[in-house]
C-alpha cells in the first residue's frame, strides 16, 4: 500500500497531483512543517516535521516522503519519477530516451527555475512594498532565461514530452506555478501560458487544487 506523508501545503502537491491522475490508492498522512505550529513537540501536537514517528520515516524531518510497500523514498521529484515508472503507463517514460528527458527536465526545473520563483511566490504574499516589488522583479529578471527555454520548447506541442502528458508536466509546473503571481513571465510566454493553463485544467489538478485550499495556509509551497 501506499503512503503518502506530507500537507498540501508543501511540495507533496505534486506526488498527491500524480497519485490522483493515476486513480491509485494510497493512504495520505498530513504531515506538516513543525514552523506552522506554536509547539510541534507538545503531546497534542498534530504529526509534523519535528514528530517522533515522522523522523523515524525522514531523519531529515522533510516533506513529502513516501512509503509503497517498504520503499522508502524522499524528495518530491524523485518520488514522483518513480510512481511513474512503476504505475505510470503512459504518463511515465517509454524508452530511455523519454526516462532521461523527465530526469533532465525535473532538474532543470528544481535548479534553474525553484529558488527564483519561490522567491516570488512569498514576496507576493500580503501588502505589496518596495523590498517585494524589488525582490520579484530581480527573481523575475533571473527567471528570464529558463522560461524563455521553456517557450522555445513547447512551441509547437502541448506537452512536455512525447506530446502527451506526462509526469515531466507535473514536475515542471509544480514549479513554474511559484511565479504564477507575476503574470508578465506567463503572459509574455504564449507557448508556455497555455501549456501551464492546460495542465492545472486537468481534474486532478483542479481535485488536488481544492484541497490544498481548504487547508490553512502557511506559505506558498
Amino acid at each position: 500500500m501506499l503512503t503518502i506523508y506530507g500537507a498540501y501545503r508543501s511540495r507533496a502537491t505534486r506526488n498527491l497531483w500524480l497519485a490522483g491522475e493515476l486513480d491509485l490508492p494510497f493512504t495520505h498522512v498530513p504531515v506538516l512543517q513543525a514552523k506552522r505550529l506554536d509547539d510541534p513537540l507538545a503531546p497534542d501536537a498534530p504529526i509534523n516535521t519535528l514528530s517522533p514517528a515522522f523522523l523515524a520515516i525522514n531523519p531529515m524531518g522533510a516533506i513529502p516522503s513516501m512509503d509503497d510497500d517498504g520503499v522508502i523514498l524522499h524528495e518530491s521529484l524523485a518520488i514522483n519519477l518513480y510512481l511513474a515508472k512503476k504505475y505510470g503507463g503512459a504518463l511515465g517514460p517509454q524508452d530511455l530516451i523519454e526516462d532521461a528527458a523527465m530526469m533532465q527536465w525535473a532538474l532543470f526545473a528544481v535548479t534553474e527555475i525553484e529558488a527564483n520563483a519561490l522567491k516570488i511566490s512569498y514576496a507576493s504574499m500580503g501588502e505589496p512594498t518596495e523590498e517585494a516589488k524589488e525582490t520579484i522583479d530581480a527573481a523575475a529578471r533571473s527567471l528570464k532565461r529558463p522560461f524563455d527555454v521553456l517557450e522555445q520548447h513547447l512551441a509547437g506541442q502541448d506537452f512536455m514530452i512525447g506530446n502527451r502528458f506526462t509526469v515531466a508536466d507535473i514536475n515542471t509546473a509544480e514549479i513554474v506555478r511559484y511565479a504564477q503571481p507575476h503574470a508578465p513571465l506567463i503572459n509574455e510566454r504564449p507557448a508556455l501560458k497555455a501549456w501551464l493553463e492546460r495542465v492545472q485544467a486537468r481534474p486532478a489538478f483542479k481535485a488536488m487544487w481544492e484541497k490544498r485550499l481548504a487547508e490553512p495556509a502557511s506559505g506558498p509551497v
